[in-house]
């Protein structure tokens, strides 16, 4: 049986957060000499002097209604990052807990198990690069904290099978992460469906792909009240500014300018696969539920650096465990695509 407060860190469970200013006053009326801030202005035409909502509760009124869940289930972060940070810290004790990851995935969960001293297990995907069901329950130990999952995948594209993942959250008895960045580019119905029954998962999205808002960093991670509740006890005082909360809040106000970009995107991931696979060196283009296609292909990094010779830059994944002589190419506009394939039937293999 899952019990937040077991897995819990005991230090975190008695800590005391730092109270900000606007925890102890969230109106937006009146004077405010309460924070140190500049009466005066800023340097520039925008009010940037005073700090903004530390909980984005406006925003996260706005993301609510369209991913269908409530405002006192988002978390948002400095891009998924932060949230995969504070899970860590959260959850993992350094040097005793451990956190199982299912190679190849993103490497963010590896590059922060280490920062944070937690040990990581690693169960391969398959060769169709799908869950070993078995190979996980076999290395869950009393020690494991938190299972990540990457669906679609970074960087093979496919999404995993559903079943497997609701089987794991149905017999882990600790945290279940579903990475969702490309799930705007996918068929399968978001994990924040199965929110209401399973109380430990934690589903991740982003504003950096779909939405087109890379360079602002907001990610969105979606759990229970409880989970929630302690990711923000932990977080920064205000880890969102106030210019990416009104950029993203203007936003999320034209859903279906979002919905035809990736509509677009999907027309164009077709249309590169399709051209990539008559290119005579090209030998398998793995099937793709993201925006990017993984491919593989005689003398990869050959071509890889070919295509930096030309000004065109992918992802060598050739050295990544089940990636071997595979690129990892973003689809791009039509031009981009276009360009791309007739500097790539030119090169010699």
């Amino acid at each position: 049986m899952f019990e937040l407060q077991k897995l819990l860190r005991p230090h975190i469970a008695a800590i005391k957060p730092y109270s900000s200013a606007r925890d102890e006053y969230s109106g937006s009326d009146g004077v405010f000499l309460d924070a140190n801030e500049n009466p005066f202005g800023s340097i520039t035409q925008e009010a940037f002097n005073r700090y903004p909502d530390p909980y984005q509760s406006a925003l996260k009124v706005e993301i609510a209604k369209i991913k269908n869940v409530s405002p006192q289930q988002i978390f948002l972060g400095n891009g998924s990052d932060e949230a995969i940070d504070l899970l860590f810290r959260a959850f993992c004790r350094p040097s005793i807990d451990e956190v199982i990851i299912l190679p190849p995935t993103y490497g963010m969960y590896e590059v922060s198990a280490n920062i944070n001293d937690v040990k990581l297990k690693k169960v391969n995907l398959t060769a169709d690069f799908q869950i070993d069901l078995n190979g996980i329950l076999e290395a869950i130990s009393a020690n494991t904290k938190i299972i990540f999952f990457c669906s679609p995948n970074n960087p093979s594209g496919n999404k995993l099978k559903r079943q497997d993942m609701l089987s794991i959250l149905a017999q882990f008895e600790g945290l279940v992460v579903v990475d969702e960045a490309y799930i705007d580019f996918s068929d399968e119905p978001s994990f924040t469906t199965e929110l209401a029954k399973y109380p430990n998962l934690l589903v991740m999205q982003t504003f950096s792909k779909a939405w087109g808002l890379a360079s602002l960093r907001l990610g969105m991670a979606f759990a229970s009240v409880e989970i929630i509740k302690i990711l923000n006890l932990i977080k920064p005082p205000y880890n969102i500014s106030g210019l990416t909360q009104e950029t993203v809040l203007a936003a999320i106000g034209n859903v279906s300018a979002k919905d035809q970009m990736v509509k677009s995107l999907l027309v164009e991931r077709a249309n590169l696969q399709e051209s990539l696979a008559a290119i005579s060196y090209v030998q398998k283009i793995y099937p793709s539920d993201a925006n990017f296609l993984l491919v593989k292909m005689k003398d990869a990094r050959k071509v890889y650096e070919y295509l930096i010779d030309h000004l065109i830059i992918v992802r060598d994944r050739s050295k990544v465990v089940l990636c071997d002589d595979c690129l990892r190419i973003s689809v791009g506009t039509p031009a981009e695509n276009q360009h791309l394939i007739q500097i790539m039937k030119k090169f010699q293999a």
